[in-house]
């Protein structure tokens, strides 16, 4: 049967009954460490994890009124108020095992023990402490969670040649714990193909992490990634685990990583090469178990040529690098993503009954979108919020476009979203006299999308 990870530490004058308990807890439990003097305890726990101390209650011969114990009991509290304390004393006054309870004792045993009631006892306790761990990591887990609740991501939008490139990357490495270096223009939507391959993944069970790198000040990247112990500096008022840890057994994605200044990427490093990380006024060391992915809009190559950012940082981060397309470069893909946000907005605001005018959508499709995916999405919603009526206007954008002379007037009139798209796959085969391989490559789409659309379309 295998051992139950846990770390104990008993702490007895006598040795005897330290190699009795430590015999007795061996059996059961894979690290068990013994004190014979709780002067030596500060040490102990600032550099190792204890789950559960057993303690004595009395270290001085002919006293035994306990209260060096319940000195010992407060003092270890003070340093870490999660561990969890259990008293031994030969002495079971009620009075004295109440008043321990009261300062904090998980519970008291009495010597000589039963190995029943000992092994329940330290059972019931490590259960207790590890709930605690738990309950702590959880709850500062869903307070950033809810930090970004109010983001909504969808499903990803565009079936062009560049976004088949792109996702046949994001099935490959999804099933991998590589690291993976996203990058990509402002607006291309880097955290949402990082939300995707978290959802691909083994760990997609686990939690989604985003860390914003561009908004945290060089003061904060310590306590935010790493966590702290209650008092490493002055308004760490409790324990907080950070974010690798919190990204356990699921992603950690690292945003606008080329922000990170030069001394902090050593830091970073490290985390990569060791996978270990330990909280700030804490010596624990604890493992690295999440996914990391990493995103930037900035051409890191470069600023590694110039010394603004690491090179042994650069090849750690991009085992698999995923570079997502400006829209500008695949424009067939800007009629799916209107007619998303439509419906998105439309229902968000209540207004089903709107219809876009031809002359609004032309405007939407001739626009170069410099600020991408985002652009679009904020540019639809305003034109639901402006509209009058029961249409959507140009000016309900307030967007400018340059419109082609060659363009005939009356092209878009009276057509909806899906009339547009079929316009255009008509208009390209028309051009290449049915040559689907060419029709394809005008539209930007594979052979296989493009049979998808005839059929879609009854072409």
């Amino acid at each position: 049967m295998p051992k139950t990870k846990a770390t104990i530490l008993i702490i007895d004058d006598d040795e005897d009954v330290l190699l009795t308990a430590r015999l007795l807890l061996k059996k059961q439990y894979d690290n068990v460490l013994t004190l014979n003097n709780p002067k030596e305890i500060n040490q102990l726990i600032s550099k190792t994890g204890i789950d559960l101390i057993v303690l004595d209650m009395n270290y001085r011969i002919g006293i035994n009124d306990g209260k060096e114990g319940m000195y010992w009991l407060e003092h270890i509290l003070s340093i870490n108020s999660k561990i969890v304390v259990i008293l031994m004393t030969a002495y079971g006054e009620v009075e004295l095992a109440v008043n321990a309870i009261k300062l904090g004792a998980f519970d008291f045993i009495l010597k000589p023990w039963s190995n029943e009631k000992f092994l329940a006892t330290i059972h019931a306790g490590l259960k207790l402490s590890k709930s605690s761990r738990e309950i702590s990591i959880l709850k500062h887990t869903n307070e950033s969670l809810q930090q970004s609740s109010y983001e909504k991501f969808g499903p990803i939008i565009g079936e062009s040649e560049p976004m088949q490139v792109v996702m046949n990357i994001v099935e490959k490495v999804s099933s991998t714990d590589a690291n993976v270096l996203v990058l990509g223009e402002n607006g291309t939507g880097k955290q949402h193909f990082a939300r995707e391959i978290h959802k691909r993944s083994a760990k997609s069970n686990g939690p989604f992490i985003h860390v914003d790198l561009g908004s945290l000040s060089e003061n904060l990247f310590e306590s935010e990634l790493f966590g702290h112990k209650k008092g490493a500096f002055t308004d760490a008022h409790e324990d907080k685990p950070g974010r690798f840890e919190m990204a356990e057994n699921g992603t950690l994605l690292l945003d606008e990583i080329g922000n990170l200044p030069l001394n902090l990427q050593s830091k970073l490093l490290t985390v990569l090469q060791d996978r270990k990380v330990s909280r700030l006024g804490e010596g624990i060391e604890r493992k690295l178990n999440a996914r990391l992915i990493f995103a930037t809009n900035a051409p890191l190559n470069q600023w590694v040529a110039e010394g603004k950012f690491r090179q042994d940082l650069l090849f750690r981060i991009n085992t698999v690098e995923i570079e997502i397309p400006p829209l500008r470069d695949r424009t067939e893909d800007i009629p799916d993503f209107v007619n998303h946000y439509l419906e998105v907005f439309k229902e968000k605001y209540h207004k089903s009954h709107l219809k876009i005018t031809s002359e609004a959508m032309k405007i939407l499709l001739s626009h170069t979108w410099p600020g991408n995916v985002r652009e679009i999405q904020h540019t639809i919603e305003r034109g639901i919020i402006m509209a009058d009526d029961n249409k959507i206007v140009p000016s309900d954008f307030n967007l400018t476009t340059i419109q082609s002379e060659s363009s005939s007037d009356n092209e878009f009139d009276n057509l909806n979203l899906q009339d547009i798209e079929r316009l255009l796959v008509q208009k390209a085969l028309d051009k290449y006299d049915s040559n689907i391989s060419k029709a394809a490559k005008e539209l930007g789409l594979t052979r296989a999308a493009l049979y998808r659309r005839l059929e879609k379309f009854n072409l």
